[in-house]
């Protein structure tokens, strides 16, 4: 395998790579996978549509190209030098607002921080644009004033902190994530089937998936993760019998993907969950024609981050939020209760 030098990750580099035809695939963009480690594949499909590869000294711009074995490539990586978001102007829903925190409602779409492939367009660029100077050098150039996150289609409740008092605070509460102080965090999630019991808890660690990066999964050393859940609706097919559930969640833990992987490890993932979920599709050919509608045009997993209670970082005073299901998951809601 190639490895980049770890002394000049920072500086540009210039790498080859001979095909030997042990990659398992004919594809320039897996090709590289495999010898070159270092670089995920998002990097390496972005070099590549850069025209920073080349084969014969002529740059190929197309991931798919196919290489054959005794092939040379020619890899130029760029200096890293991630750039430092920009104010945007995008609408944002606040909820709450004071000099050290920001509290709003975060609609489907939205990317909370710049990453490979949205670097523009996130919610960091638009708190710099909404709240000026004073998120600068807040919990790093690229994620000022963010103390946690929700994935890009998950909507609901988030704080930002204003200032580094608010973020040693916020920082604290949500490790802590009620243990021994009053922070709480509540998610209304769409899932199928119906678990045998009205609550309970999964206790289960979670760590990055064995053979997919952009995945999580349960795994025996893994972080530990805790979440309560509880049946607050339960929906019917078109047979009468019970298909679908809507539950509230609550974190004691704050691990990516927590929901969404320990509602599918105890058999019952979140309606519209792509990867988590994919192989409930089928169940949707139990819902009526009106439900399926719903589910398809939600088009993302169906949570929401309805609750968020938290101790204000300079006053003490405790504070609570709420927000209501957004359109498209009161459309699904109705949709099942329906059942037709």
């Amino acid at each position: 395998m190639e490895k980049l030098d770890p002394k000049g990750l920072g500086s540009a580099q210039r790498l080859e790579v001979v095909v030997d035809g042990s990659e398992g695939s004919a594809r320039l963009d897996r090709v590289l996978a495999a010898h070159l480690t270092d670089l995920s594949r998002s990097r390496l499909k972005a070099l590549i549509l850069a025209g920073a590869v080349s084969l014969k000294t002529a740059p190929v711009r197309d991931p798919a190209y196919h290489v054959t074995s005794g092939d040379t490539i020619t890899i130029d990586v760029p200096e890293a030098t991630p750039p430092e978001p920009k104010g945007e102007d995008i609408a944002l829903d606040i909820v709450f607002e004071d000099d050290d925190i920001v509290v709003l409602n975060k609609p489907k779409g939205l990317v909370v921080h710049p990453a490979a492939g949205h670097e523009t367009g996130t919610l960091v660029n638009a708190l710099i644009a909404h709240c000026g100077a004073s998120l600068s050098g807040i919990g790093g150039v690229r994620r000022p004033g963010i103390v946690h996150r929700l994935d890009k289609d998950t909507t609901g409740l988030m704080v930002v902190a204003k200032n580094d008092l608010a973020h040693a605070s916020l920082t604290a509460q949500f490790a802590d994530h009620g243990r021994t102080g009053p922070m709480r965090r509540g998610y209304m999630a769409f899932a199928w089937g119906v678990p045998g019991r009205h609550r309970g808890t999964v206790d289960a660690p979670i760590d990055r998936h064995p053979h997919a990066r952009e995945k999580m999964a349960v795994r025996q050393g893994g972080r530990e993760a805790v979440t309560h859940w509880e049946i607050l609706e339960s929906f019917n097919g078109r047979d009468g019998k019970p298909i679908a559930t809507l539950l509230a969640c609550e974190l004691e833990t704050g691990r990516t993907h927590q929901i969404r992987v320990h509602l599918a490890h105890i058999g019952h993932p979140l309606m519209g969950d792509a990867v988590y979920g994919p192989h409930f599709k089928t169940k949707a050919n139990q819902l009526g024609p009106e439900s399926q509608a719903a589910l398809t045009a939600l088009g993302r997993q169906a949570l929401h981050a309805y609750l968020l209670v938290l101790e204000h970082p300079r006053t003490g005073e405790l504070l609570h939020w709420e927000a209501a299901l957004p359109e498209d998951l009161l459309l699904l809601q109705g949709r099942l209760k329906a059942a037709v």
